[in-house]
Formats: C-alpha cells, structure tokens, sequence
C-alpha cells in the first residue's frame, strides 16, 4: 500500500513538472522575440523562424518585407519603384528584387547555424551574423534595415540580443536551445525503455530461479516488448540520426537485455514444459492354453 501511493505520488509531481515546463515556454505558440522598428519611410522587415535542420547546419526562416507607404503607388498599392533586399548570414548571401509595379511578398531564408547534433537532448545552436540591406530604385546604395524575428519552431526557446538602436543596427544573431519541455520528454522516453528492459531480465531471472511459475503467454510479451522499442525510439522529438550516444548507451543494450531476457526465458519453457515420459505398457505372458480341449 506505501508503494503504491509513494508510486503515485510521484507520477503526479513527473506531471505536473512536466506540464509546467512545457507551459513555460509558452505552450508551443507563435512568439514576438524582438519589437518590430520600422525604417524611416515605414518599411518593415520580419524574420518567421519556422524549421531547424541540424544536420544540415541550417536555421529555416520565412523572410517579409513590408514597403512603407512612400515606396507604394496610392492607387495600385505597389512598388512605385524596382526594391532588393539582401540578407547575409555569413557563409549565405540571398538577394530577392521586386520590380516597379509588384507587390514583395515572403520567400525562404536559409541562416547558417552551428553547434553539436550530439549533445542532444540538451543541444543548442547559435546563428552567424545576420544583416539586412534594403536597396532603393535604380541607386544601388545598401541601407541596413531593422529586422524582426518571430518564433514558429515548437519544442525551441529561440533569442535574439537586440542589436544597436541607431539608424545602422548591428548584425543580428539568433540562440536556439531546446527548451526544458522537450528535453525533459525525451528523457522520459529513455527512461521507459531502460523500464522495459529491467521488468524483462526481473520477470526471466525470477521465473529461472523457481520463484515463479512459466506463464507462456509471457513470450508473446517479450516479443511485444522488443519490437517496441524501435517506435519508442522514434518517438523523441527532433528524432536523431541513428548512431548517437543514446543508441550507444541506451537503445542498443535495451535491446540486448531484452533478447538476452527472453532467451532466458525460452530456456524454462524447455525446462518446466518438458513433456511426461511414456510408460511402457507391462506385457503380459499369453494365457496358457487348457492342455485338454473340451468335449
């Protein structure tokens, strides 16, 4: 009965932390990392972080730029005149024009970023300085524009360190770090599989050492147990590529114990479902035949 709450106890404050942590970052919704400043003449640049590929070393963003109302026709609503925007993020260099007449739209903007895939769950990344310069008609002359950043990747806390507030802002640099929530789920998720893995070798040493009876329906569950650990694997978030130190560590012996636990546990069905010997049939001698016959 202590167990048991004790037990329960703790399943509910692994809740509650885990829901906290998950509340504190603001339930996965769309975030305003920066405050939006607008140029001079009313254009706006905004930055949507929407997908991180940290394989690839690349942080993907959607790009908006918003003309102010001085470079807008007050009829038609577009470009009075041709409008780039150039975008540096050290190693990538995008630029993006928009003729006399057309209205800018959003476009994807691949940010370099670097940091180690291996200390997942608890990885973190930093982007190269990013820049924005916006060029104005046939007078190729870059202005650096104000730029701001909003956060769409779940399971992130994403900043960004305010640049210089003056007329020339400073390079921008975006911190993505995986927030408690998520490195706490997949924490849990390794936890349950190194469960699995122990309640197996409990049940075959048990039942080994006589202590308990060989249930073969048991069997079924080993196999139930070992092909679940793939999807249980499959199941982190940001799933990792095969190979990382929770493979090593944790996936890999998962496994090993679970087939070494069911072998064990094959080896009692061979032992206590061992079939009863034939008995030989006691043969008996014919029956003497009556030396007379009858009359």
């Amino acid at each position: 009965m202590k167990f048991g709450i004790a037990t329960l106890v703790v399943f509910i404050a692994a809740y509650i932390a885990t829901v906290a942590l998950y509340a504190s970052t603001g339930l996965g919704r769309p975030s305003q990392i920066t405050e939006t400043r607008a140029m001079a003449d009313g254009t706006t640049v905004m930055f949507d972080l929407e997908e991180l590929h940290n394989m690839r070393g690349e942080l993907v963003a959607n790009l908006t730029v918003s003309p102010g109302p001085e470079l807008l026709d007050p009829v038609t609503h577009n470009l009075k005149d041709d409008l780039s925007v150039a975008v540096t993020s050290a190693i990538t260099n995008i630029k993006r024009t928009w003729s006399k007449g057309m209205v800018p739209g959003v476009f994807p903007v691949a940010l370099t970023i670097s940091g180690d895939p291996a200390e997942y769950p608890f990885d973190h990344y930093r982007s190269a300085p990013i820049t924005v310069e916006l060029f104005f008609g046939s007078a190729q002359v870059p202005v650096r524009a104000p730029a701001a950043f909003f956060d769409r990747l779940a399971g992130w806390k994403v900043t960004v360190p305010v640049g210089g507030n003056g007329d020339s802002p400073a390079p921008y640099r975006v911190n993505v770090q995986r927030s408690p929530s998520t490195a706490a789920f997949a924490a849990i998720i390794l936890a349950a599989l190194v469960v699995i893995a122990g309640v197996a070798v409990f049940v075959a040493v048990q039942t080994a050492r006589g202590r308990r009876k060989f249930q073969p329906p048991m069997t079924t569950w080993y196999a139930a147990m070992l092909f679940a650990v793939v999807p249980l694997r499959n199941a982190l978030p940001d799933v990792p590529a095969m190979g990382f130190w929770i493979d090593v560590t944790v996936v890999l012996w998962v496994i090993v114990a679970l087939v070494a636990s069911m072998v064990l546990y094959i080896s009692c069905w061979w032992r206590h479902l061992r079939p009863e010997p034939i008995s030989q049939l006691e043969t008996k001698p014919p029956a003497a035949q009556g030396n007379s016959a009858l009359r």
